[in-house]
């Protein structure tokens, strides 16, 4: 009789690995949204515990899918972020004018952050928090980027040098996300409607500048006093 140990079959492991990993994925996205409800109900200062209880485990438990704070705020603000975007990009891709692209976007960020305040707090300001990823930098990178893509398609269609594209972009988004953050802090001293107006008129005065750029001999940077002409 032969007593040897029959071999591992390796698909049959690698199954069993894969859906260990898709059941602990799915897992940490339940505790994640479980997370951010507690996020919304104690505030941005809530600990580990009152997550874990809200979110129906003991602390161990939920430490076994999150070594610490920090990694539990990248998944928050990573779902926050991925929440922020999939609002906005219908938004954008429903209006056609392109100063009407501008308020869209604005407005969706405006509206977003001050229906979810205790969560924009928990992302943007945990002083206490290894960010090891700045998972806001991250969503300001992927907001920048689909914006440098439309400026750049306006730049190209008016036959100038697209390279303006990215600084632009991350300009508009830099200006938004700071001013925005100010208007919270502040705890909103004017109403969104207004101050979305406000950043559209400034910040379109200046995308705006593209048409001008088009009419000036040798392209965008060919003569400085196009700017001041906004």
């Amino acid at each position: 009789m032969n007593s040897a140990t029959p071999p591992v079959n390796p698909s049959r492991s690698d199954g069993r690995r894969g859906r260990w990993d898709g059941h602990r994925e799915q897992r940490r996205a339940e505790l994640t949204t479980a997370a951010i409800e507690a996020i919304r109900l104690h505030g941005p200062d809530v600990g580990m515990g009152a997550i874990a209880a809200h979110a129906g485990v003991s602390k161990p438990v939920l430490y076994r899918y999150f070594a610490d704070k920090s990694e539990l705020w990248l998944a928050v603000g990573q779902q926050a972020g991925a929440t922020l975007i999939e609002a906005m990009v219908p938004a954008v891709a429903a209006v056609r004018e392109e100063r009407a692209v501008v308020a869209a976007a604005i407005d969706v960020y405006l509206a977003h952050i001050e229906a979810d305040l205790n969560l924009y707090r928990f992302v943007v300001h945990q002083p206490d928090i290894a960010r090891h990823r700045d998972v806001v930098a991250d969503v300001m990178d992927t907001v920048a980027s689909g914006l440098a893509r439309i400026f750049g398609d306006r730049l190209r269609a008016r036959g100038l040098d697209s390279g303006a594209a990215l600084p632009w972009a991350y300009g508009v988004v830099g200006y938004v996300q700071s001013v925005g953050d100010w208007w919270l802090r502040q705890q909103q001293p004017i109403s969104r409607e207004a101050l979305g107006d406000y950043l559209t008129t400034f910040l379109w005065a200046g995308i705006a500048g593209m048409r001008r750029a088009a009419d000036v001999p040798g392209g965008l940077a060919a003569h400085e006093g196009w700017a001041r002409d906004l």
